[in-house]
């Protein structure tokens, strides 16, 4: 699956979901910095679904109905790694096929997916 994750979100779980296979830009490496509506727009043109821990890109999706290809807006409240790794895996392996067409809220304990139309429509 192709990811932008914002530079908000940790390294060590980029570097995770890579080893997993999957095509992960950080936005960190790319333009550290860049306003929120940046960062949607470059996970927009390059079609690929945002992880982030920001809550701002909610208001961005349901306020300002920003395009999008999907979001994953992850709310841990523990520092463990392995926890994390643990509910980004079961949240690819249960809803990967949504994730594109959804705004995803993943936490320790649940998954929220609210399903929302494709970029642009």
């Amino acid at each position: 699956m192709k990811f932008l994750a914002d530079e908000s979100r940790e390294a060590r779980l980029v570097e995770f979901l890579r080893e997993q296979g999957h095509d992960v830009l950080f936005v960190a490496e790319l333009s550290r910095g860049i306003p929120d509506t940046e960062v949607l727009a470059l996970a927009n043109g390059a079609a690929r679904v945002l992880l982030t821990n920001d809550k701002d890109f909610g208001e961005l999706t349901f306020l300002q109905r920003q395009a999008h290809h999907g979001i994953v807006l992850r709310r841990f409240q523990t520092e463990s790694l392995a926890i994390k790794q643990n509910c980004l895996s079961r949240l690819l392996q249960a809803r990967a096929t949504v994730l594109p067409t959804s705004f995803t809220v993943v936490t320790e304990r649940q998954i929220r997916v609210r399903r929302l139309g494709l970029a642009g429509d």
